[in-house]
């Protein structure tokens, strides 16, 4: 199945919750969609004949400028096609619901994306940091950023 059936079948099922197909040379297909149908539209496309995306290949955080986002790119192993999902979220509430339940590797790749850029992934079984201490302040990829002087009375090298 190519990008455009997936998004006609994306549309027909979310209407508005989908807003767009992009299609650029060089670069993966991506269907860009609303923050708050994500994991009912991440079951659609794992569930249903046809589509079957399996495999979760990754889930990452971005910083856009402006605003945050979340990048889902997905495979199907069986019929070897492959999407790519952009959810676009506010820096003051970068709220989204958690994919843990549809893929179970999304738990570290959410629990990363929280940990670099404070994306909170609502109902995550384990929302806490994986790459920085537990008590470290910010979140390191996000490009508004500073970086502590210290921590815990160590400085830090820039």
């Amino acid at each position: 199945m190519n990008s455009n059936e997936i998004f006609d079948k994306l549309k027909s099922e979310f209407g508005d919750d989908i807003i767009s197909l992009t299609e650029e040379k060089n670069y993966d297909p991506y269907i860009t969609v609303k923050r708050k149908n994500i994991k009912q539209i991440c079951l659609f496309l794992r569930d249903i004949d046809g589509l079957n995306f399996d495999y979760l290949v990754n889930l990452t955080g971005m910083d856009w400028g402006k605003e945050l986002g979340v990048v889902y790119h997905l495979y199907s192993i069986s019929l070897k096609h492959r999407i790519v999902l952009k959810v676009f979220l506010s820096k003051e509430n970068p709220v989204i619901p958690s994919v843990e339940r549809c893929w179970k590797s999304a738990n570290w790749h959410e629990r990363e994306a929280w940990d670099m850029f404070g994306i909170q992934f609502e109902n995550h079984p384990n929302h806490i940091r994986i790459l920085c201490p537990y008590d470290w302040e910010g979140h390191p990829l996000r490009k508004d950023y500073v970086e502590q002087e210290t921590y815990h009375g160590m400085r830090v090298p820039v």
